[in-house]
């Protein structure tokens, strides 16, 4: 018995892999506080169960806390999440003139999808008053 424990020891192999996956640890009006999450940016899309999205927003050292862009009556403590990578983008262009769309750009107004070629990032740093146009 102790020589085949000695060979399944010998022959264990350690695999690390990283992802950027956390825990809701709380949910309270929206706000979603996470465990976990490793390497996130601040402003950063979160995906949540369901395809809804939250955005990361108070980083702490253990924790990170985010509001979710959509309903999240029932999200609870314990259910998984993962970081995109991404910081929130939304369409932008002339294909979006009197188009009603949602917090994370898409549409809400029954016309169907917004063909649009760029996006933007929602947090930008507005040019300069002589740079306006």
């Amino acid at each position: 018995m102790s020589d085949l424990i000695k060979q399944r020891i010998e022959s264990f192999e350690v695999v690390s892999e990283a992802r950027n996956e956390g825990t809701i640890v709380s949910v309270s009006d929206g706000i979603i506080r996470i465990h976990g999450l490793a390497d996130v940016m601040q402003g950063e899309m979160i995906e949540l169960p369901g395809g809804r999205y939250a955005l990361a927003l108070n980083l702490e050292r253990d924790s990170v806390g985010a509001v979710v862009m959509g309903p999240y009556a029932d999200l609870k403590e314990g259910m998984k999440v993962t970081g995109t990578g991404r910081i929130l983008e939304v369409p932008v262009g002339p294909e979006l003139l009197g188009r009603v769309v949602n917090t994370l750009g898409e549409p809400i107004d029954g016309k169907g999808p917004i063909e649009a070629k760029l996006t933007s990032p929602v947090e930008v740093i507005a040019p300069g008053v002589i740079d306006r146009k």
